[in-house]
Order: structure tokens, then sequence, then C-alpha cells
């Protein structure tokens, strides 16, 4: 069934509207119309089965949902994860939003590190963030879910180890990084803690971290954690790790 965006969705509505851009997928690219079927969701967990019942064309511009039932949606993770990523070059963060969102991720802060090849200035004026949540949106719909992760504002590595911390945020280094094999752990290991309200998962770009950047994070109380004795892709990485987390703490 097709899945349609209602932000201003509320429960006890008995119809809604779509914005332009949902109003001109259900009509332009979909071609459905007054009468049919589909399910409209608020971005916030609730989803409901609707019946289209005005559309271009009917002496309105708008289209406009009867709300039917309430859908169970696909449930969200046990414990709240938010992506903490350094921009990667050409298109990889578009996949790694995408797979992310798929994997129930809360959240995704971009950050810019010593070895990311773009400024905090050129993200904001290149809309980057918008592109992201077009592409977060449209996983949202694809993989079931009825939230939509918040795709925050890029920051800094600094700024963001400025910021009120998660009850857990780990560091992905590579297995044996230069001064860090003392200093890190296995990812497993966490199976030994108690699960976390909520967590954030730091992953750098394709140089890796600079030295500076892991003793940076260690001293704000990060734990550096490895994902094995292999060195992966940086576009891996996140979607591997949210993948071991989400099954160490009962979500898979």
């Amino acid at each position: 069934m097709h899945r349609f965006f209602a932000p201003s969705l509320d429960a006890g509505d008995e119809t809604t509207t779509l914005s332009r851009d949902e109003a001109e997928h259900l009509t332009r690219v979909l071609r459905l119309g007054v009468g049919d079927t589909v399910a409209v969701f608020d971005g916030r967990g609730r989803e409901y089965l609707a019946r289209v019942t005005a559309a271009p064309g009917q002496k309105t511009r708008e289209v406009r949902l009867q709300l039917l039932s309430r859908i169970e949606p696909a449930p969200e993770p046990a414990v709240p994860i938010t992506l903490v990523q350094a921009v990667l070059k050409g298109e990889k963060m578009d996949e790694i939003v995408r797979d992310a969102v798929m994997l129930g991720a809360a959240a995704i802060q971009s950050i810019v590190t010593k070895r990311t090849e773009v400024t905090v200035a050129a993200l904001v004026r290149g809309a980057r963030v918008e592109r992201w949540r077009r592409v977060a949106l449209a996983s949202v719909k694809q993989s079931r879910r009825a939230v939509v992760p918040d795709v925050r504002m890029p920051l800094t590595l600094e700024t963001y180890l400025e910021e009120p911390p998660a009850a857990l945020r780990l560091m992905l280094v590579e297995p044996g990084a230069p001064g860090e094999s003392v200093a890190s752990e296995p990812l497993s290991a966490l199976r030994a803690d108690q699960v976390p309200a909520d967590a954030a998962v730091l992953v750098g770009p394709e140089g890796g971290w600079a030295s500076e950047e892991c003793g940076a994070a260690r001293a704000r109380g990060v734990r550096l954690v490895t994902l094995g004795h292999r060195t992966l892709r940086a576009d891996a990485v996140p979607i591997a790790a949210i993948a071991v987390l989400q099954f160490l703490w009962g979500d898979l």
C-alpha cells in the first residue's frame, strides 16, 4: 500500500490534507485519485488507513484524505540511536542516511572533522541537509516506519562534543589505529554492560579520525570501539555498527 506523510495530522482528525509535494506524488506519479485507499502517517509514530476523497480537478487543488482506521506501524528500536557521521565524499552520505533510517536510527547528525573535505558553511550553502531530509523521508516510507528521524544541521566535531551527551557515546576507530590499540575495545564488549537509555555512534571520514580527535572524544567520556580486526570502508561502518548494536540490545 502506498504511504504518505502528513505532519499536521492529529489523532482526533477525521480528515487530513496532503502537502503539495505529497499530493503531486499521489496524483501525478502514482496516478491515484478519489476512492483509492492509501496509508498516511504523521512522522511521530501514528499511521492510518485512509481513502482519497478529493483530488485536483474536482473544484479543489488539494488532496484530501478520510481517515478510516488505525494501522500499527513497524515498532521503533528500544534504544534510540543517533548516528554522528563525518561527511563523506560524493553521494555516499545519501546512501548512509537512507540505510541508517531504514535500520531505525532515531537521528542523523552530520559533522565536519579534520579530514573531512568540506566545511559546515559549504554544506549549508549547498542545501545538503534538505536533500538528506528528503532521502530520510523516502526511506521511512519504504521501511514502514511511522517516525521520521531528525536530520540535524551539521556541526564540527568540537561543537558536537560540547552538546548534551547521550547515555552512551561510541566512537568507531580502526583496529590497531596508532596510539589507540590500548584505549579501544571491541564493540562486543558492550554485552556485559547495562542497556543504555539512548546512544550515539560516531563514525569518521574516509581518512579516519585524527589522533587528537580520538583524545578529545575520550576526554569527553566517549568510548572508543572497533568492529573486529578488518578495516571497513567508511560508508560500511555506520550500517554495520547500528546492526550490531541493535542485535546486542534486543532489537533484531
